[in-house]
């Protein structure tokens, strides 16, 4: 029982730390860091840290076969480089909390994956959630007004829910041989790789280091360095968090990691409403309440499946 409530502790933890990231995040990209490059500086410094942890403590395990290495790599594309490029694209023209929930139908697209393609049998409560999830997602949009947020910013954010459902389907494969840090080492090392890369490290806007940013929102006339926020994002918001929901996942289960998992959207609403001052309108709240609550009948049927 201590080592279950420790779990969904660590998980709860892991849940407010990504959702803080947020706000962070997007202060950084205000500053005028693109996506790719925040993605760029994340997966490497945390893939340094993670590497000199895991190979300090066991440097054996961080071996690969020539037939895992492929997988590995497919691994690493999907659920990091492209969760986390699409993601900072998303929050870079969404409110953050919009881009989360759009990102966290992850669960949906799964069933759909579990019910076209690998031709499974879904249960009722599994269609009762995506029909609530694509409702709320058309009340989110408001679609009979054109596009009430950025058409772009959604198409990222739901291409973001494809990556994240790749990024669980081939971790559950994964996870039958690799333990979850080891897994990180691997999934963030070949983010780090694929865009240095497409982004030579010599071509990095290292000035961002050196700015002084201002914090918009609330925080308006604020000024912090660049470093520091930089910093945040990659121990805090990207090293600690992971470790939190490694260790939860460890102590509990898959199935209760992915919905507390769901307080991050939530959490990152109030975060944002705190810092940022987003607001939304009634249908949008409404909408965003009916596509938590279709993710979580989804998720959970994806469970008992």
């Amino acid at each position: 029982m201590a080592q279950r409530f420790r779990g969904e502790l660590l998980l709860v933890c892991g849940a407010l730390f990504f959702s803080a990231n947020g706000v962070v995040s997007k202060w950084v990209l205000e500053a005028g860091l693109s996506a790719m490059r925040l993605t760029e500086i994340r997966s490497t410094c945390a893939f340094l840290i993670f590497f000199l942890v895991v190979g300090a403590h066991n440097f054996p395990s961080l071996r690969a076969s020539a037939r895992e290495i492929p997988i590995l790599f497919a691994f690493g594309l999907f659920g990091f480089a492209a969760v986390q490029g699409f993601y900072f694209f998303s929050i870079a023209r969404l409110p953050v909390s919009i881009a989360l929930i759009i990102e966290f139908t992850a669960p949906i697209w799964i069933a759909l994956w579990l019910r076209f393609v690998r031709k499974e049998s879904v249960s009722s409560s599994m269609w009762i959630g995506l029909a609530l999830g694509f409702s709320g997602l058309i009340l989110l949009a408001q679609v009979w007004k054109g596009l009430t947020f950025s058409g772009v910013g959604i198409l990222s954010s739901l291409l973001d829910a494809l990556a994240l459902a790749t990024y669980f389907l081939m971790s559950g494969a994964l996870g039958v041989k690799r333990s979850g840090p080891v897994m990180l080492v691997w999934g963030l090392g070949t983010s780090a790789l694929f865009f240095s890369i497409v982004q030579p490290w010599w071509s990095f806007p290292t000035s961002i280091f050196t700015r002084s940013i201002e914090l918009h929102g609330r925080f308006h006339g604020v000024h912090l360095p660049g470093w520091l926020l930089i910093a945040y994002v990659v121990v805090l918001g990207t090293v600690l968090p992971y470790f939190c929901v490694i260790e939860g996942v460890r102590a509990t289960s898959p199935s209760t990691a992915s919905v507390i998992g769901m307080l991050e959207p939530v959490l990152a609403g109030v975060f944002a409403w705190i810092a940022l001052n987003e607001r939304f309108n009634f249908y949008q709240l409404v909408g965003a309440l009916v596509v938590l609550v279709g993710i979580y009948i989804a998720d959970r049927a994806s469970s008992k499946h």
